[in-house]
């Protein structure tokens, strides 16, 4: 007896011993000292969760080939008012209607299809605007669901179903308005992906390893970003099969896939559902190799809760609100203004491609490329390197790049010719630069705001960023439109933008090794202690 009392004083565990005395964890310890930081359940937990983030992208990009203006007309009769050039590259705007045709077919695309130039192509940026829009609604509404009723597993499923569903809806629009319509509808159900599978990913490992496995989510993002012009190149004579080929992937994955995927445990704590919790950690456990978790063990509920019992009801689970505490409403507010600007750049970016003096298809093929190195960069950086730093150096270089284009632009046309064996080179590769530093800010930033807030509000939190992110990205489309007409004018922008989100990124607290805290009470005690001990240390130092 006396030896089982030494033994549990010294916080160890008897296997196979009835101790009334509870060992009382955080589920960051029971994750160090019993699962392990990063094993083999939570690799394959993360490689689960992050494929949806394939979807995810072809959803959100597939708008640069189905939305973009034919490159060649040509005059049905050989003469079109004096032209008689029937691969022409002049303008269609002087010509009356029915003596020309796109040489691809008016099923190319949209523009294509209902005519969206001229004095119609601003309705061209329509359902790109609307579509961001719809990610920015849906970003809150999928955010409080992940955090309140459904969790972040639930939440993926619901927004994998309903991406498959408006995808495919999309393909059967008849007109500018409800192709718009549907575009926006599919913007509210892809934006639960993203910041469900982030956090769903983050929370199963230890502080070590998060910035890295937030990583690989952005990584598959790439993947669907790179596979985008082999399903479209088959499809560029109807852009309606694009969608319907699009709408098939995240519905297998929700019923084929992701039932596989654990809730997370932190997640399941602060909801009163500890048992559930454990019986989570204990899976990992086991599946990495390490005996079962004791029986002895409880996990503690920063929200109050340290019971087995669902608690689900508790006030003190919900009566946390990020918008009336103070510190942490200035830091969202600041969060979400710089990422207004790396949503705006990032996205822009990437649409503006059919703007450069380059073959479509081979331009987002190497930007889809670039971010294979700025996902590499950013887990190797994320590793010693203090995210504010990264941040903002990565918000330059995009910035940078940007205005460095705006020297290499060509005015373009209305129905201007994409050579494949002629291009602006130059102008290519520094764009492609500047959109590995936009990726890698983008990427940035989501793992900074996770580390920002607490368990009770990531979600929540992630997904007014994500709002923000929309939020630009909407507005984006608009400036594409115009860099039609002149390029420089649009790279110009990015590169404004970029700089502020880069000095607005100064003014966050570091993140990097700090623990991820389970409420606004909790981290804002932790992070004024830490401030005091720090001033301490400081001051010691200076004697």
């Amino acid at each position: 007896m006396e030896e089982e009392q030494k033994l549990v004083k010294e916080g160890t565990n008897l296997e196979g011993s009835e101790s009334e005395t509870k060992l009382e964890l955080t589920v960051d310890e029971v994750v160090e000292e019993y699962v392990g930081s990063l094993g083999f359940s939570q690799m394959v937990h993360v490689l689960l969760v992050s494929l949806a983030w394939i979807f995810d992208a072809q959803s959100t990009l597939a708008t640069i080939f189905s939305d973009a203006q034919p490159p060649v007309w040509r005059c049905k009769t050989g003469l079109c008012q004096g032209n008689n050039n029937n691969n022409s590259t002049g303008s269609v705007c002087g010509l009356v209607p029915g003596t020309w045709e796109w040489v691809g077919g008016n099923t190319s695309s949209i523009i294509a299809e209902w005519n969206l130039v001229c004095d119609r192509r601003f309705l061209a940026a329509v359902p790109a605007s609307v579509y961001f829009l719809g990610s920015l609604i849906g970003s809150g509404v999928y955010g409080h669901l992940s955090d309140s009723l459904l969790g972040r597993k639930k939440t993926v499923q619901l927004s994998c179903i309903l991406t498959s569903i408006t995808a495919f809806a999309t393909s059967l629009s008849p007109n500018i308005w409800i192709y718009a319509f549907f575009r926006f509808a599919n913007g509210f159900a892809r934006s639960g992906i993203g910041i469900s599978c982030l956090v769903l990913t983050t929370e199963s490992v230890g502080c070590k390893w998060r910035g890295q496995v937030g990583q690989y989510g952005f990584f598959f993002f790439t993947i669907g970003f790179l596979t985008l012009p082999l399903v479209a190149y088959p499809t560029r004579t109807c852009w309606r099969n694009l969608y319907k080929l699009l709408s098939l992937l995240p519905l297998a994955y929700s019923v084929l896939l992701l039932p596989l995927v654990s809730e997370s445990p932190r997640w399941l704590l602060i909801r009163g559902r500890s048992k559930e919790a454990l019986q989570v950690l204990d899976k990992f456990a086991r599946l990495n190799g390490k005996k079962k978790l004791p029986d002895n063990l409880s996990l503690v509920n920063p929200c109050g809760s340290q019971n087995g019992e669902s608690d689900e009801t508790s006030p003190n689970n919900n009566k946390e609100n990020l918008w009336t505490t103070k510190w942490a409403a200035i830091r969202m507010v600041t969060v979400m203004l710089s990422g207004f600007g790396v949503g705006f750049v990032y996205y822009g970016v990437q649409l503006n491609v059919e703007n450069l003096n380059f073959n479509l298809y081979v331009s987002v093929a190497i930007n889809a490329l670039m971010e294979i190195p700025a996902v590499v960069i950013g887990t190797f950086l994320l590793g010693f390197t203090n995210r504010r730093l990264l941040l903002s150096m990565s918000s330059y270089i995009a910035a940078v790049s940007s205005i460095l284009c705006t020297f290499l632009s060509h005015k373009g046309s209305t129905s201007k010719v994409h050579n494949n064996n002629s291009g602006n080179w130059g102008q290519l590769i520094i764009e492609a630069i500047g959109f590995m530093g936009a990726s890698t800010a983008f990427d940035i930033l989501y793992i900074y705001c996770v580390e920002l807030f607490p368990t009770n509000v990531r979600n929540f939190a992630v997904s007014m960023l994500r709002q923000a992110l929309m939020l630009g990205a909407s507005v984006a489309p608009l400036l594409v439109v115009l860099g039609r007409l002149s390029p420089s004018i649009s790279f110009l922008v990015f590169g404004v933008l970029a700089i502020s989100s880069g000095v607005l990124s100064i003014c966050l607290p570091e993140t990097r090794n700090a623990p991820l805290y389970e409420t606004l009470k909790q981290q804002e005690e932790e992070e004024k202690h830490n401030w005091v001990s720090h001033n301490d240390c400081a001051l010691e130092m200076g004697k």
